[in-house]
């Protein structure tokens, strides 16, 4: 895949403060998560034929209008007004699983991995997946809140190993040149902090922020909103499967 690689500063709470776009591409390249309008960014689009996000989350839209008229807009389908809402932007064109936008670069086939956002999708190029808010070379990712579900984000995982795949290109950090141990990483650590969960609701805990405490077990000072999207999250997944009881405000086992 080889892509350009473009961190963008941005004001949201990504992590170190950067969101990677990509362009995928030379004479007929597809630009992925314009986060914001730069003059590296500029100067990388000359060429720019398709655009697309992985995701209409902030951080990775904030310069798509700026270059729509550059390009051929695409949306996921379903997420039409979604994409407009967030962007400012009427798409051009919808894409859905297995749509394949043809560059100079190869055909770059869509996959649809909701869980971090419902509207998430990752690409593939070969054997090589530019994956968004899927993966992080450290640390872990955010599923929480109205967007998140912890269902679909560990099939997405899962999904994505299935591949084997060879690289992964992340929306934030550094490129990904062990993708399988990340990707079972990041697996193993959703499934611990999920029998945390279940281990505080079956000792007493009842409220988001009492399981919270339970299940962390340490400071979370400046990250206590995201820790609590988070285990609202494994509550939802946890209560679907029928693993505890959960009605948006207590859980009990």
């Amino acid at each position: 895949m080889n892509p350009t690689r473009i961190p963008i500063p941005v004001e949201t709470a990504a992590p170190g403060g950067e969101t990677n776009c990509y362009v995928l591409g030379s004479e007929r390249a597809l630009l992925v998560d314009p986060a914001a309008e730069t003059a590296a960014l500029d100067e990388a689009c000359d060429g720019v034929e398709h655009l697309l996000v992985t995701h209409t989350h902030p951080d990775h839209v904030g310069g798509v209008e700026a270059y729509a008229d550059r390009a051929t807009v695409w949306a996921r389908a379903g997420y039409e007004e979604r994409f407009e809402r967030t962007t400012g932007v009427s798409p051009d064109r919808v894409f859905g699983p297995g749509t394949r936008i043809e560059t100079d670069a190869g055909l770059v086939e869509v996959l649809t991995t909701p869980g971090h956002a419902p509207d998430h999708v990752a690409l593939a190029l070969d054997n090589e997946l530019l994956v968004g808010d899927l993966a992080v070379a450290a640390g872990s990712v955010v599923v929480g809140g109205r967007d998140g579900d912890m269902r679909g984000y560990l099939t997405a995982l899962r999904r994505l190993h299935a591949r084997n795949p060879s690289r992964l290109y992340p929306g934030h950090g550094p490129v990904i040149e062990e993708p399988c141990a990340v990707l079972e990483r990041l697996i193993a650590h959703r499934l611990r902090r999920e029998r945390a969960v279940v281990q505080a609701v079956n000792e007493g805990a009842r409220t988001v922020a009492a399981v919270t405490d339970a299940a962390y077990g340490k400071d979370l000072s400046g990250v206590r909103e995201l820790a609590e999207r988070t285990v609202e999250a494994h509550l939802d997944k946890l209560a679907v499967e029928g693993r505890i009881e959960w009605d948006g405000e207590r859980a009990s086992s």
